[in-house]
């Protein structure tokens, strides 16, 4: 697990979740765990979390676990649609999402975001369907 992560930590890099400090902690078809430093570059102008990342830390998880559910049978997972509802605002620390499978079918996978502060108070719920497509080869998803 621990070799799984930091190749999934390393794939990140450059990328939007590395811009923003999420780092996986935990990754399986049946559950996905990152934290996201709550600092400036996920402020919104007045000092607290910017709705928008948390949404990014939502959608990353549920994607990471619906890849890992079907990436066996040659599939990947894309997002369709997802919602966010913000309940509390935070200044600085950590903020950690944990995704939890609702749904995993054939075609489309719903998954539940549940993001938390230090303390344990939520933070965002999310909700996020994704569709299951072919995973493309790595020449490929290099190609423009």
């Amino acid at each position: 697990m621990t070799t799984l992560l930091a190749q999934l930590n390393e794939q990140a890099r450059g990328a939007l979740p590395d811009h923003l400090g999420i780092e996986v902690l935990e990754a399986s078809g049946e559950r996905v765990v990152a934290r996201m430093p709550v600092e400036r570059r996920v402020h919104q102008p007045f000092g607290v979390l910017h709705g928008g990342a948390s949404v990014v830390l939502a959608e990353t998880v549920a994607s990471l676990g619906a890849h890992f559910s079907v990436a066996a049978r040659g599939m990947t997972a894309v997002g369709l649609e997802i919602n966010a509802n913000h309940l509390r605002a935070v200044r600085s620390g950590f903020v950690t999402a944990t995704a939890t499978p609702v749904h995993q079918g054939r075609t489309t996978q719903v998954w539940q975001i549940e993001i938390v502060d230090e303390q344990g108070r939520g933070v965002c719920v999310s909700r996020c369907t994704l569709a299951v497509v072919p995973a493309l080869s790595p020449a490929s998803a290099a190609s423009p």
